[in-house]
């Protein structure tokens, strides 16, 4: 009994129990600056991968008809990388410094949807893992 108990022990700890549900990515908490929304996306990294950089392209539909792409990243992609262990979580952010602001308050978002990913694993190889994003 003790074996088993052993057994079912080690395979709900091993890579392999990660990586059968890949990398969700859902939406975090908006913030405004200056009046402008910056959105946010919470990474779970439930794969047996490490993921050095994540970016998300999110479309935002604003009230007034218009549409903002926004790049949402993990790091700065030619800078200092913080990778994502497996089992670990992260936030996807704006980085305003590199690009514009939404110029609209988060109030005025109506729908957002995905564009673009990218992810990348030691050596700039495209990830393994299945990505499940809700934004």
């Amino acid at each position: 009994m003790l074996a088993y108990l052993v057994i079912v022990v080690l395979l709900l700890l091993s890579p392999a129990a990660f990586a059968a549900d890949g990398v969700i990515v859902v939406r975090a908490a908006d913030s405004e600056v200056f009046g402008n929304c910056v959105p946010s996306l919470k990474v779970e990294n439930r794969s047996a991968e490490t993921i050095d950089y994540l970016q998300v392209d999110v479309v935002l539909d604003l009230a007034n008809g218009q549409q903002r792409t926004v790049e949402l990243q993990s790091a700065y992609h030619e800078g200092i990388l913080f990778p994502i262990a497996p089992g670990t979580t992260a936030l996807l952010r704006q980085h305003l410094d590199l690009s514009a602001a939404l110029g609209a308050p988060c109030g005025a978002v109506t729908s957002r949807s995905v564009a673009r990913t990218i992810c990348e694993t030691r050596g700039g190889k495209a990830c393994k893992a299945p990505l499940s994003i809700e934004p």
